[in-house]
Order: C-alpha cells, then sequence, then structure tokens
C-alpha cells in the first residue's frame, strides 16, 4: 500500500493532499516544542507540496512547523471515533436481544397480495452494560434489506405512551414470531397505553397529511394512493380505539373499501368524503369514549426500570 494512503481505524487518508489554509488540524504525537498529541490547531501556510512542512497555529497562539504526517484533520479524527463506537455495539450482536418480533404492515392488516413485503417491528432490550457504558446503545435497529426495525424499550415506551400508530401496532399484531417473557407482560398490559391522547395523535397526523395530498391532487391530478388507503385505515383503527379500547390492526371488514383507494379506483372525491364523515366519527367517539386522558405513566415506568434490570 503507498504511504500516501494509510488506513487508520478504516479511514482513508490521503497524506499527498495539500491541506488548505484555514484547516483544522490534530497533533498525532508531541511536538518538539513540547505541545502534547491532541492539540487542536489551524493550518495558517500551507507548502506546495507534500514533501514540505505546514505552518499551524495552536489554540495559545503557539505556531509550529509540521509535516503531514504529524497531523490528522480533525473532522476526520471524529469520524474515527464514531466508527470505533460502531464497531463495539457491532461486537455486541444487538440483534440476539430482541425480545419482541411481531409482523406489521401489509399482511397483518389483512390488505396484503403476492407482492406484499414481510414488515417486522419490535422492542430489544440491550446488555445493562452496554447501555451504562460510554459507547451507549442506539434508539432503533433498521434493517432496511429485510424490512425490520426494533426499538430500544425505554424508547418504544416513550412512542407507546404518545400513542404511536406504528408502535402500537406491534402491541396489537395478531402475528407475533417472537415474544420472551418480559414481552409477554408488555402484550398482556398493552391496554394501559391507550388514552384519549390516541385522538390528538391520530386525528392531527391524518389531518395535516390529507392536506399534502390536497396538495398533489392539485398540482398533479392524484394523490399518492396508497398513503391515502393507510390514512382512512388509521382513522377507523383510532376511532376503534376510543370505543371498544383496542388497536384493530386487521381490518378485513374493509378490505374491499381500502384495496378499492389503493388502487386509485375510487374518486378522489368519495375518498374524502369518507375521510371527513371518520372525522366526524372520531369526534363522537372522543366525547363517549371511557379512555383515560393520559397512559398509564407509573405502571410504564416501573416495567421499564424492572426490565432494564432483568437486563444487568
Amino acid at each position: 500500500m503507498p504511504a500516501a494512503a494509510r488506513p487508520r481505524d478504516g479511514h482513508m487518508q490521503n497524506l499527498n493532499l495539500i491541506l488548505p489554509v484555514g484547516t483544522q488540524v490534530v497533533l498525532r504525537r508531541e511536538a518538539a516544542t513540547g505541545a502534547p498529541a491532541g492539540s487542536v490547531g489551524k493550518v495558517v501556510s500551507a507548502p506546495t507540496d507534500h514533501t514540505h512542512a505546514y505552518r499551524v497555529r495552536l489554540v495559545d497562539g503557539t505556531e509550529l512547523s509540521l509535516t503531514r504526517a504529524e497531523l490528522t484533520i480533525r473532522k476526520h479524527l471524529q469520524a474515527e471515533t464514531l466508527a470505533e463506537l460502531g464497531a463495539v455495539l457491532r461486537d455486541h450482536s444487538l440483534e440476539e436481544h430482541v425480545v419482541l418480533r411481531a409482523v406489521v404492515g401489509s399482511r397483518a392488516y389483512g390488505l396484503d397480495d403476492e407482492a406484499s413485503d414481510v414488515d417486522r417491528r419490535g422492542v430489544y432490550l440491550p446488555p445493562a452494560e452496554l447501555h451504562w457504558s460510554l459507547y451507549g446503545v442506539p434508539e432503533q435497529l433498521e434493517n432496511r434489506d429485510t424490512e425490520e426495525c426494533y426499538w430500544e424499550a425505554g424508547k418504544f415506551l416513550g412512542l407507546a405512551l404518545k400513542a404511536n400508530p406504528n408502535i402500537l401496532e406491534v402491541l396489537y399484531s395478531p402475528l407475533v414470531e417472537h415474544a420472551a417473557p418480559v414481552a409477554m407482560e408488555l402484550l398482556r398490559e398493552r391496554g394501559r397505553f391507550l388514552s384519549r391522547i390516541v385522538y390528538q395523535t391520530y386525528n392531527g397526523y391524518v389531518m395535516s397529511q390529507f392536506r399534502k395530498l390536497e396538495q398533489d391532487v392539485r398540482t398533479t391530478g392524484a394523490p399518492k394512493w396508497k398513503h391515502a388507503m393507510h390514512l382512512v385505515r388509521l382513522l377507523i383503527s383510532g376511532i376503534t380505539a376510543l370505543r371498544d379500547g383496542y388497536v384493530p390492526v386487521r381490518v378485513e371488514e374493509h378490505r374491499t373499501a381500502l384495496l378499492h383507494i389503493k388502487s386509485g379506483a375510487a374518486p378522489w372525491d368519495e375518498v374524502n368524503e369518507w375521510r371527513l364523515a371518520l372525522h366526524r366519527d372520531f369526534d363522537a367517539a372522543l366525547a363517549a369514549t371511557r379512555l383515560p386522558e393520559r397512559p398509564d405513566y407509573a405502571w410504564a415506568n416501573d416495567y421499564l426500570i424492572r426490565a432494564r434490570r432483568s437486563a444487568v
């Protein structure tokens, strides 16, 4: 490998590249003046070729004459640190700590066809030692190739308490592929996450997204039909949650009408009229609901503490 391209923790450095004046750099080793390795400075004078030295001014005003091999570009050093953190996390195989895996999306809704993907979502509970460490853990594990996404337990609970539709559908999916004992309690107590916040979250999201679809109709003559179908489905789901106290993931009763929207066969005016009628039903469901104003924060907090203790 040529000396001009030396790997450092996965980052290829081109030592022949002339750094422009103003570049922030870090000293690789202690300088002859006593400036320690790791000192930060800025290039104030650059050579015309890689065989000559740079003039670098440190934070304290000291100026040094340094070769390219004695310097690292500061932003590259930061990238190397992030790469090291990523390597530590990969070594822990966090996917092995998934405690809840469920199929969501079209297959769970009963709206699938032969071309439908299998979307999996769920919860992972990281080892406490890693969670407490400087490395920390990611809020979610995502693999777009396999259509999988798993939220860290605390992140998952926080979203569930806000009545996030994607999260609630994981809890109410009829297609649970894996549930560790700690997740079984979460499924048994899923009703604790339901509250009148469902109305705010579902209704508000659908209204904002329909405004965008209406703009699409005005500019292109047609909305994104699949998105329109799922917005109508969300309204149906939210209404049932308020009326009956559970989130209906499967919507086979409305399968024909929803797929009619998805295919673009339903006139936009009819879709919008149905949507407005559902908003009225949502208002009525809110007025009559027995759900509490807020979800059970105390239980969720207690559950999270116990779950994390189990990961010690």
